[in-house]
């Protein structure tokens, strides 16, 4: 299928789960995809997006996930997710039928990709919408398909909470990230005490309030460094009073420094127009 330059409109987007393929994947590389908001919707197949440059941010039903540079994400089939572009945006998208492969995640999960997966997206990228079936490009697909099964899966989800006070404290986290007040604060803007607040978070997340808000500080920075921002720019944004602060925080949830996780995810990196 054609790379993809600007986002499609409803004339000439093809709906991939009314494709008669096992596997139907396109590549996209373009700047006009900056600030794109895709409501949330659904498919039949499963879905894999793999992020060469810029970053991305998906909710999932449960969950929030930010895909940064030569990570992807893996969408199961009917899973309600909206998506927002950070910055332009460079990468792969393959839609997978679910009968093809029962060892691939039936969650949501950020992977790490390698060569090999991304070799494998580019080469099924540039089949035609109908390729031949039957062959080679059967055992293609077939490898690709076990190389996303065995992805590594990376750390890059925050827990949703359904609880609609909790909601409104990410939206107000998501409006403002500096904002950095206590737990006692958000529990007061919530209508409740910081003891039903603390448990309320763990409860619906699985995390303490403050290992919850760690998460979504780390999150925000990977998509945000991967815009463009400097780690300044971004320790800034995120409401730190110094740039060593907000390393140590980066460091203990990623174990590598800001700089040093972007650089390993620009390493090398090949647009999907040149592939």
């Amino acid at each position: 299928m054609p790379i993809l330059t600007s986002p499609p409109d409803e004339a000439e987007w093809v709906d991939p789960d009314e494709l008669p393929r096992s596997v139907v994947t396109f590549g996209f590389a373009s700047a006009d995809f900056r600030g794109v908001e895709l409501a949330p919707h659904r498919h039949a197949k499963g879905q894999i997006i793999l992020v060469q440059q810029g970053a991305l941010r998906c909710e999932v039903e449960g969950g929030l996930w930010s895909v940064p540079p030569r990570s992807a994400l893996w969408i199961p089939g009917g899973a309600l997710h909206a998506i927002r572009i950070e910055g332009p945006l460079e990468g792969y998208n393959a839609f997978v039928d679910p009968t093809v492969n029962a060892a691939l995640p039936d969650a949501c999960r950020a992977v790490s990709v390698t060569p090999l997966l991304r070799e494998l997206l580019v080469r099924a990228a540039h089949l035609p919408a109908l390729y031949e079936e039957g062959g080679a490009n059967s055992r293609l697909v077939a490898v690709l398909l076990d190389e996303l099964a065995a992805a590594k899966v990376e750390d890059l989800h925050l827990p949703m909470p359904a609880d609609a006070r909790l909601r409104a404290i990410l939206d107000e986290m998501l409006a403002a990230p500096a904002d950095r007040e206590p737990l006692a604060a958000w529990a007061k803007r919530a209508g409740m005490s910081g003891r039903t607040l603390a448990r309320r978070v763990r409860r619906e997340t699985g995390m303490s309030f403050g290992r919850w808000r760690q998460q979504f500080g780390v999150m925000l920075a990977v998509n945000r460094l991967a815009g463009g921002a400097t780690i300044q720019q971004v320790a800034a944004d995120l409401g730190y009073e110094s740039v060593p602060s907000f390393a140590t925080m980066f460091r203990k949830v990623l174990g590598t420094s800001p700089g040093r996780y972007m650089a390993e995810r620009h390493a090398g990196r090949s647009g999907p127009a040149a592939a």
